[in-house]
């Protein structure tokens, strides 16, 4: 598979690398914020998503595997607002540092609109990470993901790629104040700005949510007669326009590259309904989070960003990116327990 790694770690390889360390902190440390041997960590997602479903599921696995060579257990508590609304959020995160958890993992709807929430949560002396959305530098908090731009940038050159640097281009919007959706969004705009037979109009908006994203998309086709290519800005998008498109009848037309690697994204690829799509790792961003929350409860200095690299998958490629998603899901059998490919 065609990758673009700058700092990425295989779960296995993350497990081993903290083994080695494992030993010698917990002979010198003890655990400040979980009360006792077990360690519970809670994620709060945008909203309710798969994507952020096989998140969770896939931080469960590494909690079993770290806290079985630590000898704790270490629970995943998942709390999703119901939906992607910043003061939803801000009550979940609230709500969860009142049971005071081990750490709180979260991936940001507005940085701004939470800052005051997440300050009072760490002078409680509960970490936090975030992950997948990037926060300012000086907010000193711990961030998983790839650069929201970075991703961006691989999907809008496929894109352009495919369509010959020309046609109409629909770029679809995320949750507005999300900070990675927002990074992404207006980066499309300057990207395609360097090709002058492309021409750029708004997508819709779909707030992280494939069925919006399916009505939003097919208005926007509908409208759009000579339309060449679809983008946007968060994993929802390209399932839900890879819908709208085949339902049109305009597969092959419409060219799409999408975000991230669910398992229905992979499946549209496959069948050539979407040409590609620039993918982040969940399942190493999910593993790098717990790792990150326990080292922090032991006391240790952790890196400020760990950028778990990008994936360009594509029909050529596809098949390999849905085996290596099988390893995770159908074969293993800690994450059947948890419901992941038992669709």
């Amino acid at each position: 598979m065609r990758k673009y790694y700058f700092f990425a770690l295989s779960v296995m390889t993350a497990f081993a690398l903290f083994a080695i360390s494992c030993q010698k902190a917990e002979e010198t440390k003890t655990v400040s914020s979980a009360g006792g041997a077990d360690m519970r960590i809670v994620i709060v997602p945008k909203v309710v998503h798969p994507w952020f479903d096989d998140f969770a599921n896939y931080a469960r696995l590494q909690a079993d595997e770290l806290g079985a060579q630590i000898g704790r257990k270490i629970s995943i508590d998942y709390r999703a607002p119901t939906t992607a609304d910043v003061a939803e959020q801000n009550s979940i995160i609230q709500q969860a540092a009142a049971t005071r958890p081990t750490g709180i993992a979260i991936d940001l709807l507005d940085y701004n609109g939470t800052a005051a929430v997440i300050e009072e949560v760490r002078r409680q002396g509960i970490p936090v990470v975030f992950f997948d959305a990037e926060a300012p530098d000086n907010s000193g908090i711990p961030q998983v993901g790839s650069p929201s731009e970075d991703q961006a940038r691989i999907a809008a050159e496929y894109l352009a790629q495919v369509i010959g640097y020309k046609g109409k281009v629909a770029v679809m919007r995320g949750v507005p104040t999300a900070p990675n959706h927002e990074a992404r969004y207006s980066y499309y705009f300057e990207y395609f700005k360097r090709y002058p037979g492309i021409t750029v109009i708004q997508g819709g908006v779909d707030n992280d949510d494939i069925q919006t994203a399916q009505q939003q998309a097919a208005g926007i086709i509908a409208q759009n007669s000579d339309l060449a290519g679809y983008i946007g800005s968060n994993a929802a998008y390209p399932i839900g326009v890879g819908n709208a498109v085949r339902e049109a009848g305009k597969v092959g037309q419409i060219h799409v590259v999408g975000l991230e690697g669910m398992a229905e994204t992979l499946d549209l690829i496959k069948s050539g309904v979407i040409d590609g799509s620039s993918s982040a790792p969940t399942v190493i961003q999910a593993a790098q989070v717990v790792l990150l929350l326990w080292q922090q409860s032991l006391g240790n200095r952790v890196p400020l960003k760990i950028n778990t690299g990008i994936d360009l998958i594509t029909k050529d490629n596809v098949d390999e990116a849905i085996a290596e998603a099988a390893h995770f899901t159908l074969k293993d059998p800690n994450l059947k327990k948890y419901g992941i490919g038992q669709k």
